[in-house]
C-alpha cells in the first residue's frame, strides 16, 4: 500500500498547470492565437509630451487636429502590418504633467470613435488608469484596457473589464525600484494582480501580463528582465512587451529617443527569443518585419505564419 495517498482535485477546481501555449483570445472579430505568431500592438499617442517624441498634441501645425492625425497614422500602422493599437491620452514618462479627467477624455475617445469608424475590424486598446477615460473609450469601440499599474491595489478597471467583456493587460510597476530578487517579485506581483482580476470576474482567457519593462526599474533591472522573460510563462498568461525608445535603449546606446530604432529592434527579436506575444512599439513597419523574421527562426512553420498575417 502507498504510504501517501493520492489526492484528487476539487469538483470545477482548475489543475494549476499552465496551458502552453493560452487557448486563442478574441478581440473584437479577430482571434489571437498564441504561440503561432507575435503579434505587434502600434502606439497612437495622444499627447503633447510623450518620452518617445511622437505625441500626436506636440506638432504644432497639425495639433489642431489630432483625430484626423491619428486617423492617418492608425491608417499606415493598419497597412503596414499592426495587429492592434493602443492609444493613449497621458503620457507616462517620469516627470510628466498629470493630465485631468476631462482632458484625457477629451483628448482619447474622439480618437478611438475615429478609429473605429475608419478600421472596422482593428483591435482597439485604451491605455488608461482612469476607469471613467476606459469606459468611454469602450463605449466608443475600444475592446482592450491597458492598464500601467495593473499589481496596484485598485480593481476599479478590473471590474469595468469584468463588466464589459473587455481584455485587461495588466502591467508591472512600482513607484521606486527597489527588489531583493527581481524576477520572483515581479512574477508574485504580477501573480496577485491576475487573482484580483479572477475574483473581479475577468475571464482568464481575457487577461495578458506585461512585465513593465521601464517602470518602477533601472536600467540593469530592464535588461535582466528581458534576458529572463521566459520564467513569466509560469503565469500562464500571453506576455505584452513594450520597449519601444525606451531609455534604458539610450543609457545603453548614448542615444536620443528619436534613434532608438535598431536598439528596439534588437529587443524586439530577443524578447521574441525569450517568450514574448505581443510588442507595444512606435515603428510599426521595422518591427512588424522583425517579428516575423524571429517568428520564423523561434516558432518554424513561416509559411502558414504568413498566410495567417495576411
Amino acid at each position: 500500500m502507498d504510504a501517501t495517498p493520492s489526492v484528487r482535485l476539487p469538483t470545477d477546481a482548475p489543475s494549476g498547470v499552465p496551458q502552453s501555449p493560452p487557448a486563442p483570445t478574441d478581440i473584437g472579430n479577430r482571434e489571437f492565437r498564441w504561440g503561432r505568431r507575435t503579434f505587434v500592438m502600434g502606439v497612437i499617442n495622444v499627447t503633447p509630451d510623450s518620452f518617445s517624441g511622437d505625441g500626436l498634441l506636440a506638432r504644432p501645425t497639425e495639433a489642431t487636429d489630432p483625430v484626423t492625425v491619428a486617423v492617418a497614422q492608425a491608417g499606415q500602422m493598419a497597412a503596414q502590418g499592426a495587429d492592434i493599437l493602443d492609444v493613449g491620452g497621458e503620457s507616462s514618462r517620469p516627470g510628466h504633467r498629470p493630465v485631468s479627467l476631462e482632458e484625457e477624455m477629451q483628448r482619447v475617445v474622439p480618437v478611438v470613435a475615429a478609429l473605429r469608424r475608419a478600421l472596422h475590424d482593428m483591435p482597439l486598446s485604451i491605455d488608461t488608469t482612469k476607469r471613467e477615460v476606459a469606459e468611454a473609450a469602450l463605449g466608443a469601440g475600444a475592446q482592450v484596457i491597458n492598464d500601467v499599474w495593473g499589481v496596484g491595489p485598485s480593481t476599479e478597471l478590473a471590474r469595468l473589464a469584468a463588466e464589459r467583456g473587455a481584455v485587461l493587460v495588466l502591467m508591472h510597476n512600482r513607484a521606486e525600484p527597489r527588489y531583493h530578487s527581481l524576477m520572483s517579485e515581479v512574477i508574485a506581483d504580477l501573480d496577485r494582480a491576475l487573482e484580483r482580476a479572477l475574483a473581479a470576474g475577468v475571464g482568464w482567457d481575457r487577461l495578458i501580463v506585461d512585465p513593465g519593462i521601464g517602470f518602477g526599474k533601472t536600467a540593469e533591472q530592464n535588461l535582466v528582465l528581458l534576458r529572463e522573460l521566459s520564467v513569466l510563462s509560469v503565469l500562464g498568461r500571453p506576455v505584452l512587451v513594450g520597449t519601444s525608445r525606451k531609455s534604458t535603449i539610450g543609457k545603453v546606446l548614448d542615444l536620443p529617443a528619436g534613434e532608438r530604432l535598431e536598439g528596439t529592434l534588437a529587443t524586439t527579436a530577443l524578447a521574441i527569443s525569450t517568450g514574448a506575444d505581443v510588442v507595444r512599439v512606435h515603428d510599426v513597419q521595422a518591427n512588424v518585419r522583425v517579428a516575423r523574421m524571429s517568428d520564423a527562426i523561434v516558432r518554424g512553420g513561416w509559411q502558414e505564419q504568413e498566410e495567417e498575417a495576411q
